[in-house]
């Protein structure tokens, strides 16, 4: 199961309706047009048209397992005295004193360019069930680092 906010489930239903609403015509017609210039044996507009064509349905078909086996969390009711699942998290790095924020979000949802880490990172892992005041020694490729958590809104 995989837990994710109604923000994260509505993109993924709005991806799947771009996929199956806008791509995948284009790529039927991109097949039709292919196929009326004759000898598909020698055709290569056609091989990568039909190419194209089992990627998208690969893609659609990955995005609609993640949603059959979402569970919407109603941030509302996420808790701020532990660390969580769409948590928003400060901590301070206690050897170097940089300070950082992440949102802890499920693997579909994470995006390092909005702050948002998957809850299955070695980070999030070590952030969990932590409190405001605590030192989380998580274990990283480059060593260990011990992160001071100083807030958790959502």
């Amino acid at each position: 199961m995989a837990y994710m906010s109604r923000e994260g489930y509505d993109k993924i239903r709005a991806e799947i309706k771009q996929l199956e609403e806008v791509e995948r015509p284009e790529v039927i017609r991109q097949i039709q047009e292919a196929r009326e210039k004759g000898d598909l044996s020698e055709n290569a507009e056609y091989d990568a048209a039909k190419e194209a064509q089992g990627k998208l349905e690969t893609k659609i078909a990955e995005l609609k397992a993640i949603l059959a086996d979402a569970k919407i969390i109603d941030t509302t009711k996420v808790q701020t005295d532990t660390v969580q699942i769409l948590s928003r998290v400060e901590m301070k790095n206690v050897k170097t004193g940089m300070v950082m924020t992440y949102t802890i979000v499920s693997e579909s949802e994470a995006n390092l360019r909005e702050n948002k880490i998957s809850v299955a990172t070695p980070i999030a892992q070590g952030l969990l069930g932590k409190k405001v005041g605590d030192i989380a020694s998580i274990k990283i490729p480059q060593g260990v680092i011990e992160l001071e958590i100083t807030n958790i809104s959502v």
